[in-house]
């Protein structure tokens, strides 16, 4: 079932049991949904390497909302970002924990045979590659440069 199947279903689901929360969050998803099918290439199509770029794109923009609002102590709307981040998370893969990406970051250092941090683009590369969706870029990075340094 494609996201924006899923997305129209769970939409229609918080419309009846009016959960404003949820429906902002899914809303939310639907507008990239559509900006992504409409861009030069598309062919009103998206894949699901797309769906996962744009909905961790979300993620990372709530989060970076979310610190800089409690920052400034407007928790009204640090809340909301935290509704819409639970909202976007049911689609996104399960995340890997430290342990498992510095266990899968281990592998990667040896196949592409990294010694230190000079070598740390090439170790960037497969793990974006490999890791995609299941770990936050920045944790894989500063995981890296602890694995080299």
């Amino acid at each position: 079932m494609s996201l924006e199947v899923k997305i129209m279903a769970e939409m229609k689901e918080a419309m009846k049991s009016k959960n404003e929360s949820a429906l902002r969050g899914l809303r939310a998803i639907k507008a990239e949904i559509i900006k992504a099918k409409t861009e030069p290439g598309a062919n009103g199509e998206i894949d699901e390497a797309t769906e996962l770029k744009f909905l961790q794109k979300m993620m990372k923009q709530r989060k970076d909302s979310l610190e800089i609002f409690e920052k400034q102590g407007r928790s009204d709307l640090a809340e909301k970002e935290k509704e819409e981040m639970v909202i976007i998370e049911k689609f996104l893969p399960k995340q890997l924990t430290d342990a498992e990406i510095k266990t899968a970051l281990t592998e990667i250092i040896t196949e592409v045979g990294a010694t230190n941090a000079a070598d740390m683009g090439k170790v960037m590369g497969v793990a974006s590659k490999k890791l995609a969706g299941k770990a936050d870029g920045k944790t894989i990075s500063n995981i890296v440069k602890e694995l080299l340094g």
